[in-house]
């Protein structure tokens, strides 16, 4: 699988250890948190490691998305394209925008330093509604 320029970008900024700072705003309470991310960190792990209500109830598979969040529209648009399978769950996505996508299928970029990501108001867990799983 050839790599894009932007996952090439950021595995060379993770192999020098650098780091961004991101905002995360929860919709629902309006409450924001501020975390430091290393380039090449899965966006949805680094939310549960900084103890984000962000769920991920299949872990990470793009099975479900309970990981939806919405990206500011100049972010967005340097993110790689959504896959077919992403584009599926997203479409069960609840509080569905333009900038959305699943967290669990981005890695951090140096362009996500500064940058505010939003948790929808709700999710829709077709699992076990609240179910939260540990990461490993």
């Amino acid at each position: 699988r050839v790599m894009s320029f932007l996952a090439r970008r950021g595995l060379a900024a993770a192999r020098r250890g650098l780091s961004v700072r991101i905002r995360w705003r929860m919709k629902k309470t309006g409450e924001t948190v501020e975390t430091e991310a290393a380039v090449g960190d899965n966006v949805m792990r680094l939310a549960q490691r900084h103890e984000i209500p962000l769920e991920g109830a299949c872990e990470g598979v793009a099975a479900c998305s309970t990981c939806h969040c919405i990206f500011a529209p100049d972010l967005y648009d340097t993110l790689p394209e959504a896959s077919e399978k992403e584009e599926d769950m997203l479409d069960q996505a609840f509080g569905l925008t333009e900038t959305s996508r699943l967290s669990c299928q981005l890695t951090v970029h140096p362009s996500f330093d500064g940058t505010v990501i939003t948790l929808p108001e709700a999710t829709r867990n077709f699992y076990v509604d609240g179910h939260v799983p540990k990461p490993h």
